[in-house]
């Protein structure tokens, strides 16, 4: 029995790519070398990158001034990195929402370079929803604006473009990028890790424009430097050939069997809509966590009446094939990640075994 993939990462890849490279780590086609024994000097993996470039910047149409990097150490660098390209310790703070639990995690990493401001926190309401348009005060003379547009573990997400015009929007859009559409030219760097919409652990994609990476102040060492990883086409040092090649099919079938990103995000949108659905219609016995105007259409996170309902609920779902329901470790409770390749074939099958533990729970309360 193949399971159903709802962790919030790695998550689900398409079926099509899982077939791709169970292929090429055994040989690639007119190589006579397995995937994992690629030279990242050869020509055939210089391809690749070019393809994969190609793909995003045909998925994401991409202004010409903005270069796309492959790089390592996931999010956690890039809470770094951008600060330490953007930031000075006497200079004006960093605007950064605190929405959940990721943004929290990125606070630190900049503080420890220069100052950065809050302009708005969940933290005193749990967060449980993001802020409104009235409620956020940002500042003109920030260096940039940083922000979360998906929260995974709350399960909260941004549905508008959010922050000033005349500052740079920097965005974490690890769990949704490539999701839905977004106008890449009103910001000036996005990152995402690849183990959520993308590919497998290992590469993160750095969407950034070219007045970000000349602003890279002198004496950076190289791995932390924009422009050293430009300058090397994402290979200054040996660079995660298997996880850039997956990440190239997955943009790949993307762009050519999805049709592109609006197609995807009307596909997403009926996943969440159907699972939504059952929740609602469940009388309260799988309580949705996050504001409904905020809700994740990525990440669905929600409770049962009980914590042993619960802990029922997630053994039952195991043996039936659903794997990843487990919430976060911080709050519990259930989450399913519906990320780009988790079908709807996926979607519906779980919203049938919802209905159906809901039945038997209630034959089972005296």
């Amino acid at each position: 029995m193949r399971s159903h993939n709802f962790a919030a990462g790695p998550g689900a890849l398409p079926e099509v790519v899982l077939a791709a490279t169970a292929e090429a780590i055994r040989e690639l086609p007119g190589t006579g070398q397995s995937l994992l024994g690629m030279s990242h000097r050869s020509g055939w993996f210089q391809g690749v990158v070019e393809e994969a470039e190609n793909h995003f910047r045909a998925l994401l149409a991409l202004p010409p001034d903005y270069h796309i990097l492959f790089l390592q150490g996931g999010s956690t660098l890039q809470f770094a990195q951008i600060a330490l390209t953007l930031l000075r310790r006497d200079g004006p703070a960093a605007d950064y929402l605190h929405t959940g639990y990721w943004s929290g995690k990125s606070l630190p990493e900049a503080r420890a370079v220069g100052p950065v401001r809050v302009p708005w926190s969940g933290a005193g309401g749990g967060f449980r929803r993001l802020p409104r348009d009235d409620e956020l005060v940002l500042a003109a003379d920030a260096p940039y604006f940083h922000y979360v547009s998906n929260e995974t573990v709350e399960g909260l997400q941004f549905h508008r473009l959010i922050g000033r015009g005349d500052v740079r929007r920097v965005c974490d859009m690890s769990s949704d990028f490539l999701s839905r559409p977004v106008d890449v030219s009103q910001f000036g760097l996005i990152y995402a890790h690849a183990q959520k919409n993308l590919g497998p652990a290992g590469v993160t994609v750095v969407v950034v424009r070219d007045d970000i990476v000349r602003s890279v102040p002198a004496g950076l060492p190289s791995m932390l430097d924009y422009r050293s990883h430009v300058q090397a086409r994402s290979a200054l040092n040996t660079p995660p050939v298997f996880a850039i090649y997956v990440t190239m099919l997955v943009a790949r079938w993307l762009r050519h069997e999805i049709g592109g990103i609006a197609q995807m995000a009307r596909i997403n949108e009926a996943k969440a809509t159907r699972l939504y659905q059952a929740l609602d219609a469940s009388g309260g016995f799988y309580r949705g966590r996050a504001a409904v105007a905020d809700r994740s259409l990525m990440n669905i996170v929600f409770n049962l009446p009980t914590p042993d309902l619960e802990a029922r609920f997630l053994r039952a779902s195991e043996t039936r094939g659903f794997y990843g329901l487990e919430g976060h470790r911080s709050l519990g409770g259930v989450r399913a990640s519906l990320y780009n390749a988790v079908t709807l074939e996926s979607v519906d099958a779980l919203v049938e075994f919802m209905r159906e533990f809901q039945a038997s729970a209630r034959e089972d309360t005296p």
